[in-house]
């Protein structure tokens, strides 16, 4: 198994200090994490894309470029790029721009997103979401691997020969689906043979499953080997300690704190509290070997080969904590027990320099 640490950059005060940190502060913050990332042996960054309070993360291609700038291993990703409201031309060359300053350490995972503020502020209604990210994501594909486009569509002026400047450094720029509540994410990845990563963050087990399932079978459907599907998946909220019942009570006031904003709220979660989402939810809170045997129960479910793993709104002392001990106590017993095709010829240029 690969390990992706994320952020959305949420910028909340904290919740036992009620500390807000300045944007300057916090981009330093995301910045130095991407550092450590990198340090402790993950296998990839990533950086999401909210438009509004209390997220910084308008701007996911100018923050990976300073991550680039700072890293020369780790895998750039975008979690997730919301290609439904965007402009393809503008997206195109941006992250073909990426693409070339981070030597081809990008992969762009794309969706409609996860907030509903998203779409008045770029001039499209809820319900024209999914239409417009496949409109949009069809566009985005012929402008990578075509020069001379020609285009007429819905959501953005026609194009008369136009070939986006830069072309992508690498052949292809890998592209992920971010899936998370809909059939019509799982529908458009099958549809190009292309992999899915599940956001598998605030609902019980059997909700991301069935989509997992869907797109496996989809994939049959359009001709593609459904053995051959990659998945990624990310997870609940990451607390270690040494007995579960010391990570509870050491998170209880984060997980409090998060479940009061208007984010989470939006998510409707189905958990009556912390415990609940422990037990039967994909918050990784407990010891390390509690934390293993839940992804390991995960994978039995989804059979995804990446994780992602995130570590917001701790202190910088609790993230440095957090990721040393995922990566020393738990990534180890998993990447010897899952196996991984994803990422593998970066590991073996590694190994030849």
């Amino acid at each position: 198994m690969k390990f992706v640490v994320f952020s959305l950059i949420a910028n909340l005060p904290h919740a036992l200090t009620g500390e807000t940190l300045t944007a300057q502060q916090k981009f330093q913050n995301i910045l130095k994490q991407a550092e450590l990332t990198e340090r402790l042996g993950y296998d990839a960054y990533g950086v999401g894309e909210r438009h509004g309070e209390p997220f910084l993360s308008s701007s996911p291609a100018i923050v990976l470029t300073a991550i680039a700038a700072r890293t020369s291993r780790i895998r750039l990703l975008t979690t997730v790029t919301v290609l439904s409201v965007l402009d393809p031309v503008r997206v195109a060359e941006d992250y073909a721009t990426l693409d070339h300053l981070s030597n081809g350490r990008l992969e762009l995972i794309i969706g409609k997103g996860n907030d509903p503020r998203h779409y008045g502020l770029f001039g499209i209604t809820e319900e024209e979401q999914w239409d417009s990210l496949a409109e949009r994501y069809e566009l985005l594909r012929q402008l990578w691997s075509q020069e001379k486009v020609n285009w007429q569509g819905k959501y953005r002026p026609a194009l008369n020969e136009f070939t986006s400047q830069p072309r992508p450094f690498q052949s292809p720029i890998p592209i992920w689906h971010g899936s998370a509540s809909s059939t019509r994410s799982t529908e458009l990845a099958a549809k190009y043979g292309e992999p899915i990563f599940s956001s598998n963050s605030f609902h019980r087990q059997d909700k991301y499953k069935a989509l997992i399932d869907h797109y496996r079978e989809r994939l049959a459907y359009y001709g593609h080997d459904p053995s051959q599907a990659i998945v990624g998946a990310g997870a609940g909220s990451l607390y270690l300690a040494n007995t579960s019942e010391e990570a509870i009570r050491r998170y209880r006031p984060y997980y409090d704190h998060f479940q009061s904003t208007d984010a989470a709220k939006h998510n409707q979660s189905p958990f009556v509290d912390l415990e609940d989402n422990i037990a039967n939810g994909p918050a990784l809170i407990g010891s390390p070997d509690q934390v293993i045997e839940k992804i390991l129960d995960y994978y039995r479910a989804f059979g995804h080969q990446a994780l992602s793993i995130s570590v917001d709104g701790l202190t910088e002392t609790e993230q440095l904590e957090q990721l040393e001990r995922f990566a020393t106590e738990v990534a180890p017993v998993l990447k010897k027990e899952i196996p991984s095709t994803i990422w593998e010829k970066e590991v073996q240029k590694e190994q030849l320099i």
